[in-house]
């Protein structure tokens, strides 16, 4: 993992020392059954891959920004939503960019990808399953999870059309949304939404990406995503 996050930090992917650090704490490892420190993504199976390590870190400089919002709260206070959870890997990485603080909440529809990924996280991170600091929900991630909302920040490992309503209507003040957005997977960016402190919500594009669509479970067994 080191080496893999040092060429990561001389290609300009990681540059801060919390990203370096929160990526540092979780073994791919557990996650990835070969070649987990190849900077590549990889099939999971049922139409899904596991983004590459810079897609992830990418996701995680892109988001913890937003965590200067939230510097008088108290930090068991803090909800991260991961739609899309998969393997499992950024789920963890999400709660150790909180100091498994708060409570992260992955969702996966994949009924077999949903026991995989928790099988994934209990190799070496089961303390935070047992202590719902992580909650894994097999539903579809697209209606987000009211339950445990506003978040403060959101993942979403899919691509979208637009910008659904209801994440962002799920995503606190001051919080922020990391998200693929475009059909075309050769015309797909990555846009951070943000909601500021007065509910007032912009969104910025950034790096082009490829993704699997954020579609229905039976879609994508089907392989229409």
């Amino acid at each position: 993992m080191k080496g893999l996050l040092n060429k990561l930090t001389q290609e300009g992917v990681v540059h801060s020392k919390l990203v370096y650090n929160t990526m540092l704490k979780v073994d791919r490892a557990d996650f990835i059954e070969k070649n987990p420190y190849f900077d590549n993504s990889q099939y999971l199976g049922y139409n899904v891959v596991i983004s590459a390590p810079h897609m992830h870190a990418y996701a995680l400089e892109y988001l913890s920004p937003a965590l200067s919002n939230f510097r008088n709260l108290n930090p068991k206070n803090f909800r991260i939503l991961d739609i899309g959870s998969g393997s499992g890997y950024l789920t963890v990485c999400l709660s150790k960019l909180i100091d498994d603080e708060g409570i992260v909440v992955g969702i996966e529809h994949i009924p077999e990808l949903f026991l995989k990924g928790k099988k994934n996280i209990q190799k070496h991170h089961k303390n935070l399953l047992d202590e719902k600091k992580i909650i894994l929900f097999n539903c579809d991630g697209r209606n987000g999870c009211k339950e445990f909302g506003p978040y403060h920040l959101i993942h979403v490992g899919a691509a979208a059309e637009t910008i659904p309503q209801v994440l962002v209507d799920q995503l606190a003040r001051g919080g922020r949304m990391f998200i693929p957005i475009g059909l075309d997977p050769d015309n797909q960016y990555i846009y951070v939404v943000d909601k500021d402190l007065n509910g007032n919500v912009t969104s910025n594009k950034t790096i082009s990406v490829c993704y699997v669509l954020l579609t229905s479970k039976e879609k994508q067994l089907r392989g229409e995503c």
